[in-house]
């Protein structure tokens, strides 16, 4: 396979410096189990995960700088804080992928007065789906982390790789990513841990029946920034055909109309819940059909390119003269070892019975999972992990699934479980698979060991899997998922796609129409995924994308041809890359919060002064103003702004 020779990552290739350490694999350990707790909790309390990938590698380079690991030579510790946000972020993916799906057991179980599913058996489901992702991704890397180097971002991978440099570099840069990100860890806490202001800010447009609204959050706008106008726009636009068109449409039509999946009419929709509920009811299920079809259309497409991935890591692997020749910084896990683990695992699939699914089954997994990791990744490469919509994959499996195992006449109770297993494993391969994707983004930028960090996502998806069977049923004797204080959003729409299924009664014109979309979308040479995505997803996630990434458009016009410019718009992405690192850290430590108690109360109960000072709407456009003023501090207000043009 051509290389892409011309990157030059920090460390270079004949240069070796600590990486797989005993320090680093424990502080992994320690912050995947702690992120996987964190974000367990966050998905299932709103259906939504924040990436833990920079968290990590902050808290990494923060634990070597207090042990003295700078002390010597500054770069000695680098390519071990970005093992410990390898390992780290691992917990965080495979608890997303299984808080979407497995919570669906709990609820049945309680609704039947049956068994709960046991440690063992989530455990297993877990560890499988995990190892499942590291094996399919192996062979990915080269297709797409280093082939497309210049063509997919990985906007958290980057961002992730300027905040390890920034801590090593030091100066300008280091300040310019502290300061980002300080300023947005105070603006997470004081959005969502004091809740002085309004988190959304959405105007209702009474006359077609919809609204448009847009979240404050600094992640999301720096996310819009680094990836650039074109992907925003792309988001954006299919934003608009959800809400701005099919929203109208829908209530237009049908107004008087009880229409499935709800049981009242679409005007009672509106009335109670506004145009959030005709989404969620409805344009949800046009977007799974338009990211299923997107995701197929894009595989399709990337078959070529995989292929010859395979064949040159197949080559590569009988060919025993170049075993250990290639470059440090180009050396994968060895094809046999993969080809091994995945022949384990699919026997395993095949016969254990706490994954009642059978040779079938197994063949089900092996088939959805390869295409959704290779999907999952390229979506993230797009869009970065935190809006990987997961969920979405989990869908369209969970459609095809039941549909197969219901037409082999597998439609009862054990149907529904087999569809939820199959389902749990594909949503946290794909999840798996869009984390590894950045952690070897970032690798690639530093010059890590990519086999090293392979090795370490291994061992964060085996302690992470252990240890979320006990999260979730924690979380579920305290609250009991379904409920207000644990709604499981994402658990309880997988269940009711299954028993829609399965019972017969699945809104399929919705489904389809989301295909036919996404078909025509592409037959216009617009990137399909992008806009399925923004079709997929509400629109304050895609309008505050946008924000970022008209910032940099007009950052771009107006330093076009200005020897500048590189420098004014790298600032941005170092602001940005700081903003990401620090609502993430916040995101965990409310996550914490909101478990930990103190007489009764959590402490996120406490610190919420919503009910004394609440500046609403207003607050959150003056957060969403300052978020912008920062960016514009460090690029047309800098110094580099100011340099001879």
């Amino acid at each position: 396979m051509e290389e892409n020779n011309s990157f030059k990552p920090y460390v270079s290739a004949d240069k070796v410096l600590p990486e797989f350490t005993v320090s680093s694999i424990l502080i992994g350990i320690i912050l995947a189990i702690v992120f996987g707790a964190a974000n367990a909790y966050l998905g299932l309390r709103v259906g939504m995960t924040v990436s833990a990938s920079i968290p990590a590698a902050v808290i990494g380079m923060g634990v070597y700088k207090l042990i003295g690991g700078f002390s010597s030579k500054k770069e000695e510790t680098i390519l071990e804080s970005n093992m410990v946000q390898t390992i780290g972020s691992a917990g965080e993916s495979l608890a997303a992928g299984a808080i979407f799906t497995m919570p669906v057991l709990f609820l049945w179980a309680a609704e039947k007065k049956a068994q709960m599913p046991s440690i063992v058996e989530i455990a297993l489901i877990a560890m499988i789906g995990g190892l499942l992702g590291i094996c399919f991704m192996v062979p990915l890397r080269k297709a797409l982390i280093v082939k497309e180097h210049g063509t997919l971002p990985y906007p958290e991978g980057t961002a992730c790789a300027e905040v390890l440099l920034a801590g090593q570099e030091g100066g300008a840069n280091a300040a310019i990513v502290f300061i980002g990100m300080g300023i947005s860890a105070l603006v997470k806490f004081i959005v969502d841990g004091l809740k002085v202001v309004s988190n959304v800010v959405t105007i209702s447009i009474q006359k077609i029946h919809t609204e448009v609204s847009a979240e404050v959050y600094p992640a999301l706008i720096s996310v819009g920034y680094i990836c650039g106008f074109k992907i925003a726009s792309y988001m954006f636009a299919g934003a608009i055909l959800g809400w701005l068109v099919l929203i109208p449409a829908i209530y237009l039509f049908g107004a008087n109309t009880i229409l499935y999946p709800a049981t009242v009419t679409i005007a009672e929709v509106w009335k109670s819940s506004g145009a959030s509920g005709i989404w969620s009811n409805y344009i949800r299920y046009i977007g799974a059909g338009a990211v299923a079809a997107g995701g197929i259309i894009s595989l399709v497409k990337s078959l070529p390119l995989i292929c010859r991935t395979f064949v040159d890591a197949l080559r590569g692997m009988m060919n025993k003269e170049a075993i250990g020749k290639e470059e440090r910084t180009n050396r994968d896990m060895n094809m046999g070892l993969v080809l091994g683990m995945l022949a384990v695992l699919i026997i395993l699939i095949a016969v254990l019975p706490v994954i009642p699914i059978g040779v079938l089954g197994a063949i089900i997994i092996v088939i959805f999972g390869f295409f959704f990791a290779a999907v999952s990744s390229r979506m993230v490469g797009l869009v970065g992990s935190s809006n990987n919509p997961v969920s979405g994959m989990a869908i369209a499996t969970l459609l095809i699934t039941s549909l197969i195992l219901k037409a082999t006449g597998n439609s009862g109770a054990s149907g529904m479980v087999a569809a939820i297993a199959i389902g749990s494993v594909i949503c946290i391969v794909a999840a798996m698979a869009g984390d590894m994707s950045q952690d070897l983004k970032t690798g690639y930028i530093l010059g890590a060991t990519p086999v090293k960090q392979q090795y370490g996502e291994l061992i964060g998806a085996v302690v992470s899997a252990i240890t979320i069977g006990f999260v979730l049923y924690l979380l579920n004797s305290a609250w009991g998922f379904g409920t207000p204080a644990l709604a499981a959003p994402q658990a309880t729409l997988m269940k009711m796609i299954v028993e829609g299924v399965m019972g017969g009664n699945l809104p399929w014109t919705l489904v389809f129409i989301g295909v036919f979309i996404a078909i025509m979308v592409e037959l216009l040479s617009i990137p399909v995924l992008p806009f399925a995505i923004g079709l997929y997803l509400p629109i304050e996630l895609s309008a505050c994308i946008m924000v970022g990434g008209i910032l940099r458009l007009v950052l771009e016009k107006v330093y076009e041809g200005k020897a500048n410019k590189d420098k004014v718009i790298n600032n941005g992405v170092l602001c940005c890359s700081g903003m990401i690192a620090g609502e993430g850290l916040v995101g965990i430590l409310l996550a914490i919060l909101a478990v930990a108690t103190v007489n009764g109360k959590t402490i996120a109960e406490i610190v919420d002064l919503s009910g004394v000072v609440n500046l609403g709407q207003i607050g959150g456009l003056i957060v969403m103003a300052l978020i912008i003023l920062l960016i514009l501090k460090f690029t047309i207000w800098s110094k580099e702004a100011k340099e001879t043009k």
